[in-house]
This record gives C-alpha cells, sequence and structure tokens, in this order.
C-alpha cells in the first residue's frame, strides 16, 4: 500500500459512519481507525518530548484569560508543530477528514489545531465543553489515543454526556492505541476520568475562520 495518500492512514470504510454519527447524534468513536504504526510513532515522539521537558502544564481559557487550575485539568501538552514526520503524517489525515467533512456537512472547517496530552497518574480534566454557541470558532473535537495496553484497571476514560441533559452519561470510551473521537465541539460535555497509569493522546479541533476585519482569532 502507498504511503503516500493520507488517507491510506486511516480506516476509510469506517469514514461513512463517522459522517453519518456526526449527523444523527453529534460524535463519533473508531476504534483502531488510525494506523497503528504512525500512532506508535507519535507515541514515541510523546515520550520524547516528556524526556526533554518540553511538555507544558495545561490551563484553561484563551489569551487574557488563561490560567492553570490543576483542580479542573491536570495534564501537560505540546502543540503540533509540524516539526516531524510523524506530525505532518497525522495532520495530512486531519486534513483529507476535514475535507472530507465539509463535502458531506457543509461545516466550513478551514483549519486544524492540536496538541499532545500527557496525564500522568491522578491527573483528570473536570466535565467541560470544548466551544461555546456563538463565543467560539472550535466545530468539530477530536481525539486520537496513544496507550498501548490499555486496561480497565487504568481508568482515564473519557465519559459523554446528553447534550440535552448533562447530568447523564452517554458513553465511557477506553482511551486505546488507534482509537480516535470526534464530536460537535459545543454540543457534548465530557470529561476524563481519573487514571492510573500514564495516559497520552492528540486533542484537536477543526476551526471555521472568525478572522474579522483587521483582527485575527489567534489559533489558540
Amino acid at each position: 500500500m502507498s504511503r503516500h495518500d493520507p488517507a491510506d492512514y486511516l480506516d476509510k470504510a469506517a469514514l461513512p459512519r463517522l459522517l453519518d454519527a456526526l449527523v444523527a447524534q453529534g460524535w463519533f468513536v473508531g476504534e483502531r481507525f488510525i494506523d497503528t504504526a504512525l500512532c506508535h510513532s507519535l507515541q514515541a515522539e510523546l515520550q520524547t518530548l516528556k524526556t526533554q521537558s518540553q511538555l507544558d502544564e495545561a490551563g484553561i481559557g484563551r489569551g487574557q484569560a488563561h490560567r492553570i487550575k490543576r483542580d479542573v485539568r491536570g495534564d501537560a501538552i505540546h502543540w503540533l508543530d509540524r516539526e516531524s514526520r510523524a506530525q505532518r503524517q497525522y495532520l495530512a489525515v486531519m486534513t483529507f477528514l476535514k475535507q472530507a467533512i465539509n463535502r458531506a456537512l457543509y461545516l466550513g472547517l478551514f483549519e486544524f489545531e492540536a496538541h499532545f496530552a500527557l496525564y500522568p497518574p491522578g491527573a483528570f480534566y473536570k466535565k467541560h465543553l470544548d466551544s461555546f454557541r456563538g463565543r467560539s470558532n472550535r466545530i468539530v473535537s477530536t481525539v486520537l489515543y496513544l496507550n498501548s495496553a490499555w486496561t480497565t484497571s487504568h481508568g482515564g476514560e473519557m465519559a459523554l454526556f446528553d447534550p440535552d441533559d448533562p447530568d447523564r452519561e452517554i458513553a465511557r470510551i477506553r482511551p486505546e492505541l488507534g482509537t480516535f473521537v470526534c464530536f460537535l465541539a459545543d454540543r457534548l460535555p465530557h470529561e476524563v476520568l481519573p487514571t492510573q497509569a500514564p495516559r497520552t493522546s492528540i486533542a484537536g479541533w477543526f476551526r471555521r475562520n472568525a478572522s474579522l476585519g483587521g483582527t485575527v482569532d489567534p489559533a489558540r
């Protein structure tokens, strides 16, 4: 199989299910959706970033509202910057997916931003939305999990909640290598449950262009 086509790095057979699920319920989960070898390369890069102390403590809020709150989220992150072959491959896959979503659903997705995330044992991220209606240009959230040999005892699942009843859990997703999740950013409350083992992933967002006149909406 040629590896020059970004579509070769994802489960093309599952792509129609992804598009249908976004329309029908606002979220999709695909096991082994992203190529295993690519996931291992990304996992290795994240471990190198950790070893080299290149991960930053994650916070909440954007711009001047950004602050560190360990009682809300406990991960460390590194924004994807296209500096490695694995990153470029993954970002090319996300460009392919963006184009597929736009063709099918007319969401007007313009760009993609993403970061590595490492949750140390005991870390979590309390229930939240990635976007608020009318206040952000993050439209579709994505998560790719990079954890090999993950077990139930490790915890660290992502819980999704009913948009119309945020106290009702509708899905719990084990963060196993290659599992890919995407959902409407302003609709799905979600949280990361406490992890008992180092938990690795790439969190990303497809965005619309919200720049107006001379004001540029930053990518982060």
